[in-house]
């Protein structure tokens, strides 16, 4: 019986290649009241950019997921992070909100679908091969462990709302992933 809760706690520790880093590990303030759980599992997987600096070691990446935590609770009144998950250049998968939590990333969608932020600004260059393959690893992760539909439609931001996001350039990479549907 322990073996498979740690088989478990491992399987939600790690991504394939990527490490998933909880909360704590990159120092999250705790959500206000007010995030809810989702109702059904997600059939929805929107790609965002920060459309700020990289990042390529934890230090920095983790500095940016605080200050993206801190934009969206003290600017914007939400109830926390408003991503599910943030995905740095090191490779590593940061979590935001977690599965079966309702985002607030796409206004008109977040109650359907999972939110994974890439650090950075893709107006003008792609993410690097970690970044990505992180990104792809939380998705395939959710498909495994039940949190996102297996025939799931992946999106840019832009495909939902009014927007750039997630770039120029790593919407371009998006649109060639399995799954993607405008």
């Amino acid at each position: 019986m322990h073996l498979l809760i740690c088989c478990v706690l491992l399987v939600a520790l790690t991504c394939g290649d990527a490490a998933m880093l909880s909360r704590s590990d990159w120092g999250a303030r705790a959500p206000n009241p007010g995030v809810a759980s989702m109702r059904s599992t997600p059939r929805n997987v929107i790609i965002h950019h920060s459309a700020t600096r990289g990042c390529t070691d934890k230090s920095s990446c983790s500095a940016l997921v605080r200050s993206f935590q801190r934009y969206h609770m003290d600017n914007n009144g939400w109830s926390d992070i408003g991503y599910n998950f943030v995905v740095g250049e090191d490779g590593n998968i940061y979590e935001g909100r977690g599965w079966g939590k309702v985002g607030a990333h796409a206004r008109g969608h977040n109650s359907n679908s999972i939110g994974i932020c890439v650090i950075g600004n893709f107006e003008h260059r792609t993410p690097n091969g970690a970044a990505l393959s992180a990104a792809q690893s939380v998705i395939n992760t959710g498909v495994r462990l039940g949190k996102i539909s297996p025939s799931y439609r992946l999106r840019g931001h832009r495909d939902v709302g009014s927007t750039t996001c997630p770039g120029r350039r790593l919407y371009a990479s998006i649109r060639r992933w399995s799954h993607y549907r405008a």
